[in-house]
């Protein structure tokens, strides 16, 4: 079984550690000790809990898309260079850069605070694990 620390299980999912806290003493993850005694949620319900969308932000862009791979999150920053933009989106805890056209980005009207969503989609994606494991 693969068990996560309460910080590490908050930080995956983007919320703080009281709210894993407060989803173990409301019975959305079960809560137990590692070989530390430091306090773990089972990784198979924080699976379940992620993929149950409640905490998810909503696609605002309303598109039926091929691509699977889409992050939704608020831009914070927008450097248009010449003919070149490019857009950081902060997506829970995870950052994604797009490189686009300038005139693309304006388009969009994409600015600080704006809600968008990033998606990719590409033929290879690689996945890494610990070494340790």
């Amino acid at each position: 079984m693969n068990r996560l620390r309460i910080n590490d299980a908050a930080r995956f999912l983007g919320v703080s550690d009281d709210t894993i806290r407060r989803w173990v003493h409301d019975g959305r993850l079960t809560q137990g000790k590692d070989s530390s005694n430091r306090a773990v949620v089972d990784g198979r319900e924080l699976v379940a809990l992620a993929q149950s969308g409640s905490e998810a932000l909503e696609d605002p862009t309303g598109v039926v898309s091929s691509a699977r791979n889409r992050f939704t999150g608020l831009v914070t920053d927008v450097v248009i260079d010449g003919v070149m933009a490019q857009v950081n989106l902060q997506c829970g805890p995870f950052r994604v850069v797009s490189l686009m056209s300038a005139e693309a980005c304006s388009q969009l009207e994409l600015e600080p605070g704006s809600l968008a969503t990033a998606s990719v989609k590409a033929t290879m994606v690689s996945i890494d694990t610990a070494a340790d494991r």
